[in-house]
């Protein structure tokens, strides 16, 4: 059999842990090939040294039948190999045409042609279903948008091996459709893909084979037609995995969050949450559910002390606390779990502990008089980074950069729920998230809610929701369409009203 791609016996070691372990990968010419595993399993790593961003250690990289040595990136895309990665490489202020030719720009005497650059990525757009505008600035577009750029920069640079590094976890559902009918069509243009995911219905929907790895170990490479989703579970995890979450009915206590009336503006100025108005009591669950951008941000940022308040009333056990600052809540027992972890919810050039105090350093016992204690920091923190199996390479003592975005999101869990306080604000959760490490962070919710914490649970995931919540708060366009309770909808009924088409009961 003649393979496109050959990575055979790849082995890589970094300070304190064995990334890959002698993997081995065969990618066939015209077929969309995942590579599945758990956060920090390996599968970035080994897609890294593909891309030339790391050298193996050990093993062989063959290119139709040729061994190569991939020195550097620049040398992956003369190879044509190219990579959308997880967290992307973007100049903000540049526009889309500026982003997709730096570092590869044609001239016209001295000065760089941009023209003709736009003009070409303007077909390449059209040829793939891809509607970019090569004039529009990054930091107006979406994340989703934001993407297909950087599949364009591999296009515009005339990669056939395209590899895609967990290209969904960003994406509202209908992005991810769209993105899964442009692979199609770089498929049927003789493209050839590696799809780096966990998410298994994606790999049921899209790819051809698939390659299993779990703790930098190959397991297996499979059919994914002839494979169930439970099969693939249990190959990456190496257990059973529970699809549902365990939990009993509850009848919830006093009110821990009132919301009156709340209006708030969005960054461009205009009311991105109107008249909005919720109560969420100890012992429950409740979710958010919406497409990406009705509000849900201005919701939780006027909640935590992000943003101001227009009119209308946050009430947090029966305080007043719309114009406290964001210490004062924090202090009050409100906990927040943000949806962009790099923006919001870490310091990525601090430690693992470092980052597992932000809250609680000026608090004793971990200061006093402006001194921090190093021995209790250094407790607390190996509590949660044991507790929440955060996998580091030094345990906390790593930097938050070093750790894969899955481990960076157990450790801002960790932080969070281990604080035990009274309203948990939970955005995105699982976001990057692979299936047992979903499992265990929905139990916690769970188990939050059982001490008669009152949980608000924001998600694009509409099966998260439905799944985790006791009743869910449907938004559209900056208002409350209506509350229904978890154990009495469906997806197409909640799928409706996010779409502003149905009012649901009030519950």
């Amino acid at each position: 059999m003649e393979y496109l791609v050959e990575m055979l016996k790849i082995r890589k070691e970094f300070p304190g842990i064995v990334a890959c372990d002698d993997i081995t990968l065969q990618l066939k010419k015209g077929e969309i090939h995942a590579l599945l595993g758990e956060n920090g399993a390996g599968k970035s790593t080994l897609m890294s040294i593909l891309f030339g961003l790391y050298q193996p250690d050990s093993g062989s990289i063959r290119l139709k039948g040729k061994e190569v040595s991939i020195a550097n990136p620049n040398a992956a895309n003369d190879l044509g190999i190219g990579m959308v990665h997880q967290h992307f490489k973007l100049v903000h202020n540049f526009t889309v045409t500026e982003n997709i030719i730096l570092g590869f720009e044609t001239t016209k005497g001295l000065v760089v042609d941009i023209r003709s650059a736009a003009e070409r990525i303007r077909e390449l757009s059209e040829k793939y279903g891809l509607k970019v505008d090569p004039y529009a600035k990054i930091a107006d577009i979406s994340v989703g948008m934001q993407q297909r750029v950087e599949i364009l920069k591999m296009l515009y640079r005339n990669a056939d091996i395209l590899i895609f590094d967990e290209p969904t976890a960003v994406l509202t559902p209908q992005e991810i459709q769209e993105l899964m009918n442009i692979m199609k069509s770089l498929i049927a243009e003789g493209k050839s893909i590696i799809l780096i995911t966990h998410k298994l219905k994606e790999i049921k929907a899209i790819a051809d084979r698939c390659t299993v790895i779990r703790r930098g170990k190959y397991i297996d490479t499979v059919d994914v037609k002839e494979t169930s989703e439970a099969k693939l579970a249990e190959m990456m995890v190496g257990r059973k995995v529970s699809f549902t979450t365990e939990k009993q009915e509850k009848e919830p206590g006093e009110v821990v969050l009132r919301l009156e009336n709340l209006s708030v503006r969005n960054n461009q100025g205009v009311l991105g949450l109107k008249d909005f108005s919720l109560e969420l009591r100890r012992g429950e669950i409740v979710g958010v559910a919406g497409v990406d951008g009705n509000g849900q941000e201005e919701l939780v940022q006027a909640i935590i002390g992000l943003k101001r308040v227009e009119q209308g009333k946050v009430l947090f056990n029966g305080t007043d606390i719309t114009n406290l600052s964001i210490r004062q809540r924090i202090g009050k027992g409100v906990a927040h779990i943000p949806g962009d972890r790099h923006k919001h919810g870490l310091i990525l050039d601090y430690t693992v502990r470092e980052n597992l105090i932000l809250m609680v350093y000026h608090q004793e016992p971990f200061s006093q008089r402006g001194i921090l204690n190093k021995e209790q920091i250094h407790q607390y923190a190996e509590q949660i980074v044991e507790q929440f199996d955060v996998r580091a390479g030094q345990g906390a003592a790593s930097s938050a950069r070093s750790l894969s975005g899955g481990n960076q999101q157990k450790a801002i869990v960790g932080r969070e729920i281990f604080r035990d306080v009274d309203l948990l604000i939970a955005v995105q959760p699982t976001r990057g998230l692979d299936v047992g490490a979903i499992e265990y962070i929905h139990k916690r919710l769970v188990e939050q809610r059982d001490k008669g914490k009152a949980v608000l649970l924001v998600s694009l995931e509409l099966d998260e929701v439905l799944e985790v919540s006791d009743r869910i708060a449907v938004i559209n366009n900056g208002e409350l369409v209506g509350i229904v309770q978890a154990n009495q909808t469906n997806e197409n009924e909640v799928g409706l009203m996010m779409a502003g088409v149905k009012e649901g009961a009030s519950a």
